[in-house]
């Protein structure tokens, strides 16, 4: 791995101190996520050190909480996104054929629709659990994986070790796992840091927009929406999570860089 820049030690600690805080929301929330402590927006003090939000609530109590949830729902859809999107793209560019045209017509089709009126239309007629939220975040944001890694399976494919490694009879899944991967990981580690950040957006406008995550359960998004009004008050709560998420979307990309930055191709390598 390469030496570490000063840029990705620290997206690396706020990352880092993200997944703790997100991990250990119980023991660090002074309160519970839902307990009213007094009026709407009151200013910060030693009982609510971020003030409250617009129903009298812990702001700071609400945000680790939110921390946990966004975070969770991202990687998940994440880590959905490119199980699906890896698996059809690679399939599709390493066999070709009427395969390969009909992942690819059918990926075309989902992305012409606008993502954002396909996942209001969806949401609006599924039961809006996390699950449910997962699973439709992670499936949206797969077709665009699925264009990547088709193209990588693509190039990678002609090459003569992939030819070799069909001559000796091995498998699809094995040339996938063994050949494919190994070397698309580099501009796949890349796109999964640019998919984290478009998830984490899609997910926070979303809860913004009231078909995200539902009250009282609190995310990122869902607490901008919730503290909105107070901007025209003077009251700063509304700011407080959208902050989180350009800090966190600045993290992972620091990451993601170095990460990149230190991945080597290697060419058919066989384990």
């Amino acid at each position: 791995m390469p030496a570490l820049k000063p840029a990705s030690i620290l997206g690396l600690l706020v990352l880092i101190l993200f997944v703790l805080i997100a991990i250990f929301a119980p023991w660090l929330a002074p309160h519970a996520p839902d307990q009213t402590l007094g009026m709407s927006w009151d200013l910060p003090g030693p009982n609510a050190l971020l003030g409250t939000d617009n129903l009298g609530r812990d702001l700071l109590s609400r945000l680790i909480w939110g921390t946990r949830v966004s975070l969770g729902v991202t990687v998940l859809a994440a880590l959905v996104a490119f199980s699906v999107g890896c698996t059809l793209g690679f399939i599709a560019g390493l066999r070709g054929g009427w395969l390969d045209q009909v992942i690819s017509r059918c990926n075309d089709i989902v992305m012409a629709i606008p993502t954002l009126i396909l996942a209001l239309i969806v949401l609006a007629v599924l039961p809006k659990t996390l699950l449910t939220l997962t699973l439709v975040l992670g499936l949206l944001e797969s077709t665009r994986v699925l264009r990547v890694a088709r193209s990588l399976a693509t190039d990678i494919g002609v090459m003569e070790f992939v030819y070799v490694a069909r001559l000796r009879g091995e498998s699809l899944g094995w040339i996938l796992r063994r050949v494919i991967l190994p070397n698309a990981l580099q501009t796949l580690i890349a796109e999964f840091g640019l998919r984290f950040i478009f998830i984490l957006l899609f997910l926070s406008a979303l809860s913004f927009l009231g078909l995200g995550v539902q009250p009282p359960t609190a995310d990122w998004g869902g607490l901008a929406r919730d503290n909105k009004d107070g901007i025209l008050f003077g009251v700063w709560a509304a700011l407080i999570p959208g902050g989180a998420i350009a800090v966190l979307a600045l993290a992972v990309n620091a990451v993601a860089d170095w990460l990149m930055s230190g991945s080597t191709r290697i060419w058919g390598k066989k384990a």
